[in-house]
């Protein structure tokens, strides 16, 4: 019989992540992965790259997991956590901060435990050839620090991607900060990307170009369109590798995201 550390080998796909009370889809954690071999663990897509080693304690009830970072921002913790396996979902909770274990499948406000909800991905029974992306190059950085109109920190009014709105009760719990020509996008503490852009006004509609320094899409760029109304900011970008969009909006399929932000 297959023990659980043969069962979790090879590539997952996180379908949902609940901290601190909120929940956030798969699509809004910028299809994010955790790949399994051996007893090493490494995680894309979350803003940074995570990786480490793991070790279980299938006997206990619930079953429980001690990841150990080597890599990444948590480089040199240990976290603690619980799980369980069911076919090609695997559920795991962890505790971000502290020596508590969690319980349960929760992560309620104040506990500092991430629940995150995780399907084995079609590439791991497929085993394609993996080729790396091709590196976009970067804006140049003009010298000292260039304030642009998307200066400062924004939250996020609404969000649709690929033709799908993003949950009310995710979508308040993003951000996104500009400092020159560098913007981070935040959902509560996890950084989900960070890009470098040049914009052009005098286009019409005005148009952005995002060069993606870290998240899913790093080292990739993005087109875009944008514009400032009533105080808001709406931008609607086209995944890497497609046609700058013209208009405002995201369809099932067209794989742009089109998002409506408030300056704080």
């Amino acid at each position: 019989m297959r023990n659980d550390l043969d069962l979790l080998q090879g590539e997952w796909s996180v379908a949902e992540v609940e901290m601190e009370g909120q929940t956030m889809s798969g699509v809004m954690m910028g299809n994010a992965r955790v790949v399994v071999k051996g007893n090493r663990f490494s995680s894309t897509g979350m803003g940074e790259v995570y990786e480490g080693t793991f070790i279980l304690h299938g006997s206990s009830k619930p079953r429980q997991l001690d990841m150990k970072f080597d890599a990444g921002p948590e480089k040199g913790n240990t976290n603690l956590g619980i799980y369980e396996l069911a076919g090609d979902t695997w559920k795991l909770c962890l505790a971000t901060r502290g020596e508590v274990r969690p319980s349960s499948f929760s992560a309620p406000p104040g506990s500092g435990f991430v629940f995150e909800t995780l399907t084995r991905s079609d590439s791991t029974a497929k085993a394609p050839v993996k080729r790396p992306p091709a590196k976009a190059k970067a804006p140049a950085k003009k010298p000292g620090s260039v304030v642009t109109e998307f200066e400062g920190e924004w939250r996020m009014v609404s969000a649709v991607m690929d033709g799908a709105p993003l949950e009310k009760s995710a979508v308040e719990w993003v951000r996104r900060v500009t400092n020159g020509n560098e913007t981070t996008v935040t959902a509560g503490p996890q950084v989900m990307m960070k890009m470098e852009f040049t914009a052009d006004a005098s286009k019409s509609p005005k148009v952005i170009d995002y060069v993606n320094t870290a998240g899913a899409n790093k080292g990739k760029a993005q087109q875009g369109i944008y514009e400032f109304e009533d105080g808001m900011l709406k931008i609607c970008v086209a995944p890497p590798g497609a046609p700058r969009p013209a208009e405002f909006q995201s369809i099932r399929g067209d794989g742009r995201t089109f998002t409506v932000w408030k300056r704080l």
